[in-house]
This record gives structure tokens, sequence and C-alpha cells, in this order.
């Protein structure tokens, strides 16, 4: 069985630094995983790249031979992606052993993890090669400045649930960028109430019932949660890590290793 990572979330919120981040933490702590690039318009790394769909298609020889532009283009590609499943992606995910630990970083158009079905038919894929998902969900913590920001990202993420099935990890990212972190601590811990007054201090009165129907949402079946993560903290890396790893169950049918050693002489 392999274990695999799908970091979604809007363009900018910090899903390749998260990735470099999260290498540079496993290779610290001994750990291997293997990151896995599905933008074909990305052109630097700060991580070791494992797989690479701009072997298979880059953007700018689409945009350049179809005239499209970058959005028409990036669905262009991952339609691509989409009919070599078989193919290129098999042959791709042969090379690693079945406890592997692989790490997807996807484009940050959100229509891709909301109502188009491509990546939903990459997940399907990945199930019938026996691995186990997360999808980690980035939002940029400087976004969720007042609560219609916040239950906009509520919501884009709950859509990205719905479309894809699979258990989220919310993450509140770029933390240590936030000056005043008080800020958000209406969000982290959100309180219903204090929600739903600010919801409708801000928005018409006819949005009332509305705004009473999101914040329940929110709230009382818990389907919305944040997590934050500060880079420059090691634990709160590992604290995310571990969070994600108690969604896909890594490492709990792991056999137990006796490290090798040799008897000292006597």
């Amino acid at each position: 069985m392999g274990y695999a990572q799908l970091v979604i979330g809007p363009a900018g919120s910090g899903k390749s630094t998260y990735c470099s981040s999260l290498h540079q933490h496993c290779e610290t702590v001994g750990r291997t995983i293997h990151i896995v690039n599905l933008d074909p318009a990305a052109e630097n790394f700060d991580y070791p790249v494992a797989m690479d769909i701009r072997e298979l298609i880059s953007l700018d020889d689409v945009m350049e031979e179809l005239g499209l532009g970058p959005n028409g283009g990036l669905i262009y590609c991952m339609e691509h992606l989409e009919e070599n499943l078989d193919d290129w992606l098999s042959e791709e995910l042969d090379n690693y052993m079945d406890d592997d630990y692989l790490v997807f970083d996807c484009p940050g158009q959100i229509e891709l993890f909301s109502h188009v079905p491509m990546l939903k038919n990459f997940v399907e894929h990945l199930k019938r090669k026996n691995f186990n998902i997360c999808v980690v969900y980035l939002l940029d913590s400087q976004f969720i400045t007042d609560v219609t920001k916040f239950i906009s990202g509520c919501m884009a993420s709950l859509s990205a649930m719905v479309q894809l099935e699979l258990p989220h990890v919310n993450i509140l990212s770029k933390m240590d960028l936030v000056r005043n972190k008080r800020d958000l601590e209406n969000y982290l811990n959100p309180e219903p109430t204090t929600l739903l007054a600010e919801l409708n201090r801000r928005m018409a009165p006819q949005f009332e019932k509305l705004n009473k129907s999101l914040i329940e949402l929110v709230d009382q079946y818990s389907m919305v949660s944040f997590l934050p993560l500060d880079l420059r903290k090691e634990s709160s890396i590992q604290y995310i890590l571990s969070q994600i790893d108690n969604c896909i169950q890594y490492g709990e049918d792991a056999d137990v290793k006796i490290k090798d050693f040799d008897p000292d002489d006597d």
C-alpha cells in the first residue's frame, strides 16, 4: 500500500513552499518522501522532483502550438494527463515501492478541484493503485482578514471535499508572515455566535438566513477547520505531518524492524 498527499489550494497559497519545507523536514528526521510536480506551468523548484508532468506536457508548448491562454492551456494539460493515466502515470508509479510516500504538488486553478473531473479521476486512479490519499488544502492566512473571506475559504475547501471525497487537512499557511496572530484566533477556534454577528453586520439584511445556514454548516457539522502552519517552527511542520499521517494510516501496518549490529567482542 502506498501513501500520498494531494496538495491543493488557490494560486499563491504556498503549496510549493509547503512541499519544499516538508521535504527538508523529512530529510532532517531521516524520513523519505517523494515530491511530484503536477503543475505544467512550474519553472523552478526548491525540492528534488521525483516525477514531473512537464515530461509529458508543458503549458508553454500548449500555449504556443494551440494558441490558448494560461487557464485554457492548463485545463488542456490536465485533460492530457487524464488521458495518459494508464500509460505515463502508471509507468512512473511503477518505479516506487508499495510503502513509498508521495506528495503531489498541484496547480492553483480552483476549478481543478471544485467542479471539473480531472483531479477526481486522478484520485480514482491512485486508489486503484492501492494508495491511501489525504488532501492537503492550503489557504493563505493573510487572506483571512474578515469573516466574509473566512467563509469564502471554508466554502472553497468544502467544495473540494465534496468533489474529491477524500480525508482533508485544511491549513492556514504563511503564519510566519502574520503580524498579529490574535486576529486569526476567531477563525482557528470559531465561535459561531460571534461569526454570525460579524457576518450579519457586514452583509445586507436579506442575507441573514443564508448567513445562519453557512455558520451552522461550519459549526454544527465540523466540516471545515484549519490548522496553522508556521514554517519557521519544526514543531509546527511535524504536527501538520502527524495529522496527515493519521488520516492515511501511515505507519500503522509497518513491521517492527530490528537494527542489525555486531556483537561486542569479549
